[in-house]
């Protein structure tokens, strides 16, 4: 096997930087939803929904983009990436980036309901559902790093 490219390594560099954005965000819009639902005054409500705007567009998207267009360069890549497409622990991640895709737009539902009533669901909700990437982000690594055989 040929060793990959710059241009290959790039692309992987900027995969990893994308992927370590798009969580950040993951983790942290939930856990302004924590604190939103908490507030109990007008210009709290206020700031908290500036905030996750500009975190949900600003920098949820770019990064969930920058990760997929990334991804599907680097599987596509040529001879040297062809046989993930054989393996069982590549579609089982491929099914857990869907499930982060899920959560990244089920965010973006809950960020306007917030708009609306800031007490829609409680801060308890919000803690455990910010806990749900983590469990994904561990089973990605260890998929992507591990690779397992089924």
């Amino acid at each position: 096997m040929d060793a990959p490219s710059d241009a290959f390594l790039w692309v992987k560099a900027l995969h990893i930087i994308a992927v370590v954005c798009w969580f950040a965000a993951l983790f942290y819009l939930p856990r302004l939803f924590v604190y939103h639902a908490m507030s109990e005054d007008d210009a709290s409500h206020q700031r908290f929904q500036i905030m996750e705007r500009k975190l949900y567009r600003g920098i949820m998207w770019p990064a969930m983009l920058a990760t997929l267009i990334t991804a599907h360069f680097l599987v596509d890549w040529g001879d040297a990436t062809r046989h993930y497409h054989e393996a069982l622990w590549f579609y089982l991640k491929v099914g857990l980036v869907g499930l982060l895709i899920i959560y990244h737009l089920v965010c973006g539902y809950y960020r306007k309901k917030l708009m609306i009533d800031p007490h829609y669901k409680s801060h308890k909700f919000w803690r455990f559902f910010n806990e749900l990437p983590t469990f994904i982000l561990f089973a990605v690594v260890i998929l992507v790093v591990v690779k397992p055989q089924f």
